[in-house]
């Protein structure tokens, strides 16, 4: 299988305490792959190296291909915790902001407002939109590079049952858009509807990863695995 992204005994320690230990991820290319895990269980740590904001003690991270480099950053979208938005501007304007920090073609701004469905906001200021809008405008964000991957830490977290849908739909959408995307979360239901394949963490170990099959009972396979994983079972 063609795999976009794949992690060899990555490991991040924080003060001598292991918190990623000895990841062995693989992401196959043009997937929606759920990470799933208790809080504290390494998720976003293991995120936050694929993004380069934090370095890995020990490991390797293989992007298309290629050990990861801060090159790759170019084909990696992400939006991780709050989405990082002027809320005195617009939609549009908050992705100028963008494009000209990033150097990137203006003409990409109204593709991507297309894509998350926020092209009739006109003059409407990003502090007036709802929860689910403000994730849509964050992934707008992510977007403008065009990337090859796109990076979700919990997506869903907060947002009303309406909301959930409509970010649902747009993240299945994105795999036949030749995008692959990783996302967190630790809602079983939105993830079984959602991804392809997952993996599921424990105590920074991933102890868990395969392709979703129809038919399981993804709250029985996480609990299990996270149980025994803890002792329990």
């Amino acid at each position: 299988m063609d795999m976009i992204l794949k992690t060899t005994c990555l490991c991040k320690k924080f003060k001598g305490q292991t918190v990623v230990d000895n990841v062995n991820i693989h992401i196959p290319r043009n997937s929606v792959y759920g990470l799933l895990g208790p809080n504290g269980s390494g998720k976003s740590t293991i995120l936050k190296m694929i993004t380069g904001i934090l370095r890995p003690t020990s490991g390797r991270i293989e992007f298309d291909g290629h050990s990861w480099s801060r090159r790759d950053l170019d084909n990696i979208g992400a939006l991780i915790e709050t989405p990082p938005l002027y809320e005195n501007l617009t939609a549009y304007e908050n992705l100028k902001a963008r494009t000209l920090a990033l150097n990137l073609p203006e003409s990409r701004i109204s593709k991507v407002l297309e894509i998350v469905q926020l092209q009739n906001t006109d003059k409407k200021k990003a502090g007036q939109f709802s929860l689910g809008m403000k994730q849509r405008l964050g992934i707008a964000l992510a977007l403008l590079v065009q990337p090859k991957l796109l990076i979700l830490d919990e997506p869903t977290n907060g947002l009303d049952p309406i909301g959930i849908q409509d970010l649902r739909g747009l993240i299945r959408s994105f795999p036949e858009k030749e995008i692959t995307v990783i996302l967190s979360s630790h809602i079983l239901s939105e993830v079984e509807l959602i991804a392809d394949h997952i993996g599921i963490l424990s105590s920074g170990k991933l102890e868990y990863e395969s392709k979703i099959h129809k038919n399981a009972d993804l709250e029985r396979v996480f609990m299990d695995v996270v149980g025994s994983a803890r002792g329990e079972g």
